[in-house]
């Protein structure tokens, strides 16, 4: 009982990360029709921020993630301002293209100053929590809890307050949400701020128990597609359940079956579960 339940926590952990992470990238892409694969970038640059911060300034682990997630919708904004917007009328290809040369940029950055050696963030807990037979680490306890926070008071916000209300509004339909007054330059801004902030806290969260290198937003951000994907293009509810899915199926297969082939494991159910359902779990929400 107490293996099955690690696995558990295993699961809950990565899928709360990856869930955080696609839930970012969905609110683009069901808003801008964008491709951002440089989310993954975004994810990458939001640990090493925390960690400069924390290694450097000794700031403690909530100030250095809220900073961090600050700077990393500034980038955000900033990338849809001096890249994606000028690209608005393009054909789709080239936001992609964009995208991508952002993502090889921030890590070409990144490198150069801090180098290609892996580093690790240091956990601000380090208990062991223990439920009868059962024991839980602190700092995964901290992922699920923060992450699902994050995940309900996202929705609150989008569904309750007037503000997140013209996002929704500008994913149904741009054109009519222009017409009634909503400005489509600030709802951009405001994505892009809300997605870079989320993958930033996502790198922060899971930066104590994950190692953090330049490329570590590479496979992050594949398995972020493949759960966007799973779930309905632009589907809120669709990248939770996504994230689940993709970190449960991680968890239990790199047990059950072999830690090699955990990373195949979400490309697997992606085929699988698009050749039931080809329009995704949550077909209603697609954009």
């Amino acid at each position: 009982m107490n293996i099955f339940f690690q696995q558990v926590l295993n699961g809950l952990t990565l899928g709360s990360v990856y869930s955080l992470v696609a839930l970012g990238l969905t609110l683009v892409y069901g808003i801008l029709h964008i491709p951002n694969f440089a989310h993954g970038a975004f994810y990458m640059v939001g640990a090493y921020i925390s960690f400069y911060l924390a290694g450097s300034f000794g700031l403690n682990f909530w100030l250095a993630m809220l900073c961090s997630a600050a700077a990393v919708a500034v980038l955000a904004m900033l990338s849809e301002r001096l890249i994606f917007h000028p690209l608005r009328n393009a054909p789709a290809l080239h936001d992609m293209i964009a995208a991508i040369g952002l993502l090889l940029f921030l890590e070409a950055v990144v490198q150069a100053i801090w180098g290609a050696d892996f580093h690790r963030l240091p956990a601000p807990y380090t208990q062991i929590l223990r439920f009868a037979d059962l024991t839980a680490p602190a700092q995964r306890i901290l992922i699920i809890v923060a992450a699902f926070i994050l995940m309900i008071g996202l929705q609150i916000f989008l569904r309750r307050t007037t503000t997140g209300s013209t996002i929704v509004a500008m994913a149904q339909n741009r054109e009519g949400a222009a017409l009634v007054g909503i400005d489509p330059v600030k709802v951009s801004l405001l994505t892009f701020a809300i997605s870079g902030a989320l993958a930033a806290v996502a790198a922060t969260l899971f930066a104590p128990i994950n190692l953090i290198f330049p490329a570590m937003g590479h496979l992050v951000i594949l398995k972020a597609f493949v759960i966007i994907i799973l779930g309905g293009m632009g589907s809120i509810p669709g990248a939770i359940v996504g994230g689940m899915i993709i970190g449960f199926a991680e968890a239990f297969g790199a047990f059950y079956i072999s830690p090699a082939y955990k990373d195949i494991i979400a490309f697997a159910l992606l085929v699988i579960i698009l050749s039931l359902r080809p329009q995704g779990l949550f077909p209603s929400e697609v954009r």
